[in-house]
């Protein structure tokens, strides 16, 4: 009984065989020049790829002018979203990539870093004292600045740029903890002790 199943599989296995040699076999027919090339059916994976990526990438896109504080307007992400779909899947990965990088520089720009920065507590006691914790707070002189009254050089050390009066809370709170971080409390003299 084995034998005999194992034989008609086989015979099975040939004539599919002879049926897959003679198709293999069979002329094939070329498109005449100038003639379309074969359109993927909707459905392919390639399109659907495409899509996604194309998503992807408007959304950083968005992402990023409104880290930058200029966001896309409607009529800007048509434009694009049109632009993009004349890109080739490999031009479109690598744009992609791009603009997921320029989006990490951006976010590292405005907030000041990673996220994951720890803020010690003492530095809650110092910004009472400094600014009472308002971070637009201005010394009257002009010359220190924010909740934890950075000086332009002391501010630009850590990594700020501009004035630090006018970055957000969170970043002010970060460059401060680098800043702690690097000298301890010796950077307030007055408000570290």
């Amino acid at each position: 009984m084995r034998l005999r199943t194992l034989g008609a599989v086989c015979a099975t296995c040939a004539t599919a065989a002879s049926t897959s040699t003679a198709a293999a076999q069979a002329p094939t027919t070329t498109p005449p020049p100038g003639a379309d090339p074969a359109v993927r059916p909707p459905g392919d994976l390639h399109s659907a790829a495409k899509r996604q990526l194309i998503d992807r990438h408007l959304h950083l896109a968005r992402k990023l002018g409104h880290l930058r504080s200029d966001p896309l307007t409607r009529a800007e992400r048509s434009r694009k979203r049109a632009a993009l779909h004349g890109f080739t899947l490999a031009e479109l990965r690598a744009s992609t990539r791009r603009s997921a990088r320029d989006v990490r520089r951006a976010r590292e720009h405005r907030f000041g870093g990673a996220p994951n920065v720890p803020i010690p507590p003492v530095l809650e006691q110092i910004a009472r004292c400094e600014s009472h914790g308002d971070p637009r707070a201005v010394w009257a002189g002009g010359t220190y600045r924010g909740k934890y009254q950075f000086s332009f050089s002391t501010w630009a050390s850590v990594g700020g740029d501009g004035d630090p009066a006018a970055a957000s809370e969170t970043e002010q709170d970060r460059r401060a903890a680098i800043l702690y971080r690097s000298g301890g409390p010796g950077h307030w003299p007055v408000c570290g002790r």
